[in-house]
């Protein structure tokens, strides 16, 4: 086990990762990550409201996206977006505009969640949280402006980890039916340590030592890791996925966990709930976060299939 990887070493780099982030946004007066997410793909407009949802972890703050024509007859379908972070970083900002193109795009309400994280909230804090949520926005969608029988959830990176975890959930526990689930370069077996995973170049985005501090501090006990909350692409887990929601799944060609993508998007190929696996070529893990042209041409087939599967 590396130095990084021991819980309490791995929570306190957390801690000293998130606090330097805050101070960084502080510090750019306004001009940090969320001025320059929102500057980007400004042809869709930041039409928002917050909100806060209850859950057993604690509230929820949310931002709620509205689709252009919003107001106009029917009530719109809704999505629910978790952003990514490594279940540590509180990144909502950063998938704004992901959340202005789909509400755009697909004609959707989209809730981007603020989520609890780790180490202040290991697992499982965060799935529950995020289920929580779910079952919230598709029971409240008559008193706040959304169907909530046509509901997607999707996520990046560790969002789409719990996007995943979300769908099992509901799987498991009867619902809230789910139209589709989003999961986009996701974190699907933490049982397999990330110096046991390969990528398709030699210097991936996510090395070895932020996996320690990521996984370390979303779960300690490396016993759990194996949860099908947390590795539903790990071997371990055997279950019949039958009437899962249907996924899309995409992975990006160099990233470190394309593999357990493909693994997961085959597993559910095999029960009938895949919709489409979509590999980005030419990219690694968040690729989007700075490729304005790769991100709009997923970002596409993301608002395609949200839209199709909500009937909007």
């Amino acid at each position: 086990m590396s130095f990084l990887a021991r819980p309490a070493v791995a929570a306190l780099a957390a801690k000293v990762l998130q606090r330097v982030t805050v101070l960084a946004d502080r510090r750019s007066g306004g001009r940090g990550s969320a001025a320059a997410s929102h500057a980007r793909f400004s042809e869709y407009p930041r039409k928002v409201r917050e909100l806060t949802i209850p859950t057993s972890i604690g509230p929820a703050r949310a931002t709620v996206y509205l689709p252009p024509k919003a107001g106009d007859g029917a009530a719109p379908p809704v999505h629910v977006n978790f952003h990514g972070g490594g279940y540590v970083m509180t990144l909502t900002e950063l998938d704004d505009p992901l959340c202005r193109y789909i509400a755009a795009e697909a004609g959707v309400v989209v809730i981007n969640v603020d989520y609890a994280v780790a180490p202040q909230h290991p697992f499982p804090a965060p799935p529950r949280q995020a289920y929580e949520v779910v079952r919230w926005v598709a029971e409240q969608g008559g008193e706040e402006g959304w169907d909530g029988g046509r509901l997607t959830v999707g996520g990046q990176s560790a969002g789409g980890g719990l996007a995943a975890a979300v769908a099992r959930q509901a799987l498991e526990e009867g619902g809230p039916s789910i139209a589709l689930q989003v999961l986009h370069y996701p974190p699907l077996d933490l049982a397999t340590g990330a110096r046991n995973k390969r990528a398709a170049t030699a210097k991936p985005m996510l090395r070895p030592w932020m996996a320690d501090v990521f996984d370390s501090s979303y779960v300690p006990d490396v016993k759990r890791r194996a949860d099908p909350l947390v590795s539903p692409a790990h071997p371990s887990d055997t279950a019949d996925l039958t009437g899962i929601a249907p996924a899309l799944v995409i992975t990006a060609e160099y990233d470190l966990l394309r593999g357990e993508g493909e693994r997961y998007a085959e597993r559910l190929r095999g029960v009938g709930a895949l919709v489409e696996y979509h590999e980005v070529t030419g990219a690694d893990h968040g690729y989007d976060g700075g490729d304005d042209e790769k991100a709009r041409t997923v970002y596409g087939v993301i608002a395609g299939h949200v839209r199709e599967a909500a009937g909007s």
